[in-house]
């Protein structure tokens, strides 16, 4: 399959979600070639401001996989993800994201997430959004539930 075939998926996913009274979003996980996970986005059906397609898309994926690591995945998006989504395909080690619909392309229908993306971009201290505190706990020089859970797994991050 190629690129588009893929995208065409997740564009269809979203549709069928559209038709399902859900939000027209739909994502594809695939590795080598075939399709692991897919997801469509289900904020409004879960009442879960996490539930995006692509989110839901890792998490299954990671399920099928057995890992909370996606290296050399690519995540085909029928939107742009948004800055929550883009920042757990980094932290999941995906490889690739294809999107189709663009920020631009939603926002006359409220559907675009690049005011947040440029809010989130400030650093903490200059956010409006909402109040951010840091309060480090006695041991912020040396945190112990860091350093226990490295050992846990054998010294290794």
């Amino acid at each position: 399959m190629t690129d588009t075939s893929f995208l065409h998926e997740a564009i269809d996913l979203a549709k069928d979600n559209l038709a399902a009274k859900g939000r027209p979003f739909g994502a594809v996980v695939v590795r080598d070639g075939a399709i692991i996970a897919r997801g469509v986005n289900r904020m409004d059906a879960d009442k879960d401001p996490t539930a995006h397609a692509e989110l839901l898309a890792l998490r299954a994926a990671g399920a099928a996989t057995g890992s909370t690591r996606l290296d050399g995945c690519t995540v085909y998006a029928s939107g742009q993800p948004c800055p929550m989504c883009l920042a757990a395909m980094r932290l999941a080690g995906v490889t690739r994201v294809v999107f189709a619909y663009s920020n631009e392309n939603g926002a006359p229908y409220g559907l675009s997430t690049a005011q947040v993306a440029q809010d989130l971009s400030a650093p903490l201290s200059q956010q409006s959004w909402a109040e951010i505190t840091h309060l480090p706990p006695e041991d912020s020089n040396d945190p112990v539930i860091y350093k226990t859970w490295a050992e846990q797994r054998g010294g290794k991050a």
